[in-house]
């Protein structure tokens, strides 16, 4: 176990007694949230981030530890262990070299090596190979029998050919070695399978695409193998020229590890020939299998990540507030879906309404708007940004203009998800006797008055600001995005008065069990007026008190403290302060620039450091701050709804909907999102795109190119950009990669957006795939 913290300690560039601090919580119970926030003595402060990736290791190489066991076990009852063998194994620090390491004692299938064993041609494999000077055919003939498979020379020879190409192949240093070549070497190989022109139209940037393995953008990576897996697309690896009469680098790799080299001895010619088979037929595929499976492993990690950060940005994006909403989720043929709730997200009121085509019932619809709005002292419009979406936004343009004594704002809202959430058992439950599409409006409303608690009610897969999503491991994907949801929640908080089971639910220690009895508790014997009184909440024990309490808040209770992210077990702690300065705790609570002055020193005892009084002190401060952002909204261009709306250089505002790892996709109020690649993002060079955007920000964007047929718009974040006139890469360095614009426009009729050009086609050829949700 030493061993393991020690090497988490390296990877992480953090002392091993901190390491060996958070598995001991980990494995005691605790959870990364709670760890993060209330044991940072025991840590030395290791921040959520970096519990994560010990936590995610620390699986790794216990997982590997008990391989290790077995392989040990394995080989000792065989009877084939040696200490040298042993110390290899021992050392070997991954599982790739692990497996390298025990491939010549696994069990396998009888193979044609292991047949010439057992007929004894093991004794001319080893004497052709120590000694090339032998001749192959004369030494052959001593070992042919016809009753044991091997009738001639030629298959004697071809016999011992396989002894020693299966002793090649199991050579683990050298399987090492050409395993870590082909890596900083090969070349991956996509290819048109004949005939999938047509069907694979979408994947036609890799009809005949070759790339270095090493670096291979996980995008593209995921994409080759989206099209090999639906059968469009053929791979392979690629090292060196392979031409005709030359050895191939890697069986010149081979001949060197076993001192094979052609000195026109007898058996020279029959040995090159092992290694030529040794590379073809037993190292080749398996080494192409091995590359390409690490490369989606690499791929898929990125994209899970890419992932994390987005989800982690939307949830974290800034709340309206509790203010009466009401939630407009647009619709044409069906009409538009409405729902009213109030500041704590109860609802109020709904209806079904038919301003657009082909009813056009526009003024009725908006009297029956006002009348709703005046009703429950609506304060905000949530309209979700679906179809018909910049059509209700007009609806909600002039309903404000013609009753401007209703105060009300309009935001246009993410609705991705919401209705997964409207057909869930959730929502059946909540709303047991309202319409699916009611349910959906009432998502809309209450996610712009706190994204964070509507949207964990909901799938992170279902959200759709991931990349490739569906192409990655579905178990790991969902390991990442949960650990983001339940760092998010417990970064803002609950009040557990209010907050939903779906909420309660990723409180650090509870579960969906734990957070149902809390609201069934507070339904049968009203608020609760006290955190110790979670303790009377069936099965919530001490152990889950102490993991939940301070991310629970008590609004309005019995002590102000419970309104705080400040931990129970620390109270005694506030009340020694207060006791000392002759202050009461209510007083205590904001007072900024008295708690500024005391000496945390003072405090500190056996039991509580100066990371803990610090943290206490300025929660004191700030009570239940709130982490995110404040509210801001984008205001979508008047007359700009469509692409044929869009002039090139208009300069527009929009929110990001999802960042990848190649650029930024915005919401510009046309139906279709418009993509800022990375160089278009900033002025300076910049190598992440999260260095300059994050999911739900709102920016302003200029229209570079846009390809209607292709419903396809570049944008740039760079003011100084010009559209159609190539553009150097951001001031700092680095290069416009497939976003360089070498051609100008052919002139077009004023006011009609410019077609778009080659480079702008190349620059969507990684994003077509990204948007699928």
């Amino acid at each position: 176990m030493d061993s393991i913290n020690n090497r988490i300690a390296e990877e992480l560039g953090v002392r091993p007694q901190q390491v060996a601090a958070a598995v001991a919580l980990l494995d005691e119970g605790s959870t990364v949230p709670f760890i993060a926030r209330y044991r940072k003595e025991l840590t030395g402060s290791l921040d959520d981030t970096q519990l994560r990736n010990l936590e995610e290791r620390l699986r790794y190489l216990r997982e590997l530890d008990d391989r290790r066991a077995s392989i040990l076990a394995s080989i000792e009852e065989q009877g084939k262990l040696t200490p040298e063998l042993q110390r290899e194994i021992s050392l070997a620090d991954t599982k790739t070299r692990l497996e390298d390491l025990y491939l010549p004692y696994k069990q396998k299938r009888r193979t044609k090596g292991q047949i010439a064993l057992e007929a004894g041609i093991g004794e001319l494999a080893d004497a052709l190979f120590n000694d090339p000077g032998l001749t192959p055919e004369n030494e052959a003939a001593r070992f042919i029998d016809a009753e044991k498979g091997f009738a001639d020379t030629k298959a004697v020879l071809e016999g011992a050919k396989y002894i020693l190409m299966e002793r090649f192949a199991e050579d683990a240093t050298l399987l090492a070695s050409l395993r870590s070549f082909m890596s900083d070497n090969a070349t991956i190989s996509a290819r048109l399978i004949a005939g999938k022109e047509a069907e694979g139209a979408k994947f036609r940037d890799y009809f005949e695409h070759d790339e270095k393995l090493k670096g291979m953008p996980s995008h593209r990576a995921l994409a080759i193998f989206r099209g090999r897996n639906e059968g469009i697309l053929s791979t392979s690896l690629k090292v060196g020229d392979e031409l005709p009469g030359t050895m191939h680098p890697c069986e010149g790799m081979i001949a060197e590890r076993f001192g094979i080299s052609n000195q026109a001895r007898p058996a020279d010619k029959w040995l090159a020939e092992v290694v030529r088979w040794t590379w073809k037929v037993k190292l080749y595929t398996h080494l192409e299998t091995d590359l390409l499976s690490d490369l989606r492993e690499q791929a898929e990690n990125e994209a899970i990540s890419v992932f994390a950060r987005n989800l982690n940005d939307l949830l974290l994006a800034a709340p309206a507030g509790p203010r009466a909403t009401l939630g407009l989720d647009p619709g044409l043929r069906t009409g538009c879906k409405i729902a009213v709730v109030d500041a704590t997200g109860k609802l109020l009121d709904s209806a079904t309404v038919y301003p657009h085509a082909p009813k056009n019932q526009w003024d009725q619809t908006i009297s029956i708007l006002a009348a709703m709005c005046a009703k429950h002292s609506v304060d905000l419009i949530a309209i979700g940004n679906g179809t018909a979406s910049r059509e209700s936004d007009k609806l909600a343009i002039e309903l404000i203009k013609k009753y401007p004594a209703l105060k009300a704002t309009k935001v246009m809202v993410s609705e991705a998800g919401a209705s997964v959430y409207s057909a869930s058992e959730l929502a059946a439950k909540e709303f047991p006797d309202l319409d699916v599409t009611i349910r959906g409006a009432v998502s809309i409303a209450r996610r712009l008055q706190d994204p964070l608690a509507e949207l964990v009610k909901i799938d992170p897969k279902s959200i759709g600001v991931g990349q490739y999503q569906h192409d990655v491991s579905q178990l790991k994907l969902a390991r990442g995005l949960d650990a983001v949801v339940e760092d998010c929640v417990n970064a803002v908080g609950v009040d557990v008065n209010t907050a939903s089971s779906a909420l309660l639910a990723r409180i650090s220690g509870l579960n969906s069990t734990l957070a149902q009895n809390i609201v069934a508790h507070r339904d049968a014997n009203g608020a609760f007026k006290s955190r110790d009184e979670l303790k009377k909440v069936p099965r919530l024990g001490d152990k889950t008190f102490e993991q939940a309490a301070g991310f629970l808040r008590i609004m309005n209770g019995d002590n102000p403290l419970d309104a705080s992210a400040v931990h129970p077990e620390t109270y005694p702690l506030v009340q020694r302060i207060a006791k000392d300065t002759n202050r009461d705790i209510r007083s205590l609570i904001g007072d900024s620039s008295f708690l500024k002055r005391l000496d945390p020193k003072q405090y500190t005892d056996e039991t509580f450091g100066l990371v803990t009084i610090g943290d206490i002190l300025q929660e004191l401060e700030k009570p239940g701050r709130d982490p995110r952002p404040e509210f801001k909204t984008a205001e979508f261009q008047e007359g700009v709804e469509t692409l044929n709306d869009l002039q090139l250089g208009m300069i527009l505002e929009g929110v990001v909907t999802n960042v990848t790892n190649f650029g930024a996709f915005v919401d510009i109020g046309v139906h279709q999102d418009g993509l800022v690649h990375i160089s278009a993002l900033s002025e300076k060079f910049i190598k992440d795109p999260h260095e300059a955007v994050k999911a739900g920000e709102v920016v302003k964007v200029k229209v570079m190119e846009v390809d209607i047929p292709r419903n396809r718009i570049a944008l740039s974040m760079r003011m100084s950009d010009t559209p159609g006139e190539k553009v150097e890469g951001p001031r700092g360095g680095g290069n416009r990669g497939n976003n360089s614009r070498s051609n100008t426009p052919a002139p077009r009729p004023e006011n009609k957006p410019a077609p778009v050009n080659n480079a702008m086609a190349s620059l969507f050829a990684n994003a077509k795939q990204l948007k699928k949700k």
